[in-house]
């Protein structure tokens, strides 16, 4: 029996197919876009330790799998989690004691001779605060089984990427409209951008988080360990970050006229936090790769409000990768310009070699 579309109208609807049914998968899946990126990010972080185990010692690859997973469960995961959720808490709880703030801001006024703004302003602020922050951290009490469907997909996936480990990257080679050389290039380029932005940045943050937290408690800052954390998250905007955190501290200790330990906080924030963000960059960028602050804040602004709190690491990831996109695409397209250009070279010379003979 014989078909009723030609072999054009049925490529057209094959392709239309796919796009349909693949429209429908992403927007079946995209609730766990998160778990996926998280991921592809743990396979490029540990991979390193992968091969070093499975390659080198000899070691079953399933049991490595099932030790990594562990391993990110309980020193990257769970610990994230417990910072998101003692950030939550304590921003509900000053959104409902708007007293300590409102005191705080009027000391700032006194200090400073104007008025920065009114009580109303002050509580609807905090507010929107704690509303923001219960949408961008994750919440056990408001989504519990979300957040373990989203662990879930994360590391059974993962465990397939390393488990089948051959086949996950023969496909991704086959479907990846690149040559080797480029996806060779472009698998270096990730693993440099996971680096930076990931393990790098992270590091960069937990030390400023800690040496803000520390310098706080040192100066009998209230609530000490939780502006550490405060501080560990606002580390990753560029510039702004931590002097958000000890500056108004150190100003506010000198309008209560504790001048040691403001001037000291002030000391510590300027000599020691921001020089020690500059120089752990600085020596990152020569092993990680450097990415430049600006790619870094457009990352945070996009990501943030797509993939919440884990936007602060994605943003950035993906922003990056779309610019070693953008180049590679400039040079396939040079290449394939001087291609075209030898091409009508030899053309030419071998008319001439005939007109020639002739």
């Amino acid at each position: 029996m014989t078909n009723i579309y030609t072999p054009q109208q049925q490529r057209v609807l094959l392709i239309t197919s796919l796009l349909i049914i693949g429209g429908f998968i992403v927007v079946g899946l995209s609730g766990y876009v998160s778990a996926f990126l998280g991921a592809g990010i743990l396979y490029v972080v540990f991979q390193p330790w992968f091969r070093a185990l499975t390659v080198k010692r000899k070691w079953n690859r399933s049991l490595v799998t099932a030790l990594l997973i562990i391993f990110s469960l309980v020193v990257i995961i769970l610990p994230f989690l417990t910072l998101s959720l003692l950030l939550i808490g304590r921003i509900q709880y000053y959104s409902q004691h708007t007293d300590d703030i409102l005191n705080l801001v009027k000391k700032a006024e006194d200090l400073t001779g104007y008025q920065i703004t009114s009580p109303q302003n002050i509580r609807s602020i905090t507010q929107q605060a704690a509303s923001y922050a219960s949408k961008l951290l994750p919440s056990l009490a408001g989504g519990a089984l979300d957040f373990i469907v989203i662990l879930g997909v994360l590391f059974f996936t993962l465990y397939y990427m390393f488990v089948q480990q051959e086949d996950f990257l023969k496909g991704l080679r086959k479907y990846l409209p690149f040559k080797r050389d480029t996806q060779q290039e472009l698998g270096e380029s990730l693993k440099n951008n996971v680096n930076a932005n990931v393990l790098g940045q992270l590091l960069v943050c937990l030390v400023q988080g800690v040496l803000t937290g520390a310098t706080l408690w040192i100066f009998n800052v209230p609530d000490a360990p939780f502006w550490g954390v405060v501080a560990f998250f606002m580390a990753f905007v560029p510039v702004l970050g931590t002097p958000l955190v000890w500056g108004p501290a150190g100003l506010i200790k000198l309008s209560q006229g504790d001048t040691g330990e403001g001037v000291g906080i002030l000391l510590v924030g300027v000599i020691v936090i921001i020089n020690i963000d500059n120089l752990l960059r600085i020596m990152l960028a020569k092993r990680m790769g450097d990415i430049h602050p600006l790619i870094t804040l457009a990352g945070i602004v996009l990501g943030v409000p797509i993939f919440g709190i884990l936007g602060l690491v994605v943003g950035p990831l993906l922003l990056s990768y779309f610019i070693v996109l953008i180049h590679v695409f400039e040079r396939e397209n040079k290449k394939q310009e001087e291609e075209v250009v030898k091409d009508e070279e030899r053309l030419e010379n071998k008319a001439e070699k005939a007109i020639a003979k002739k």
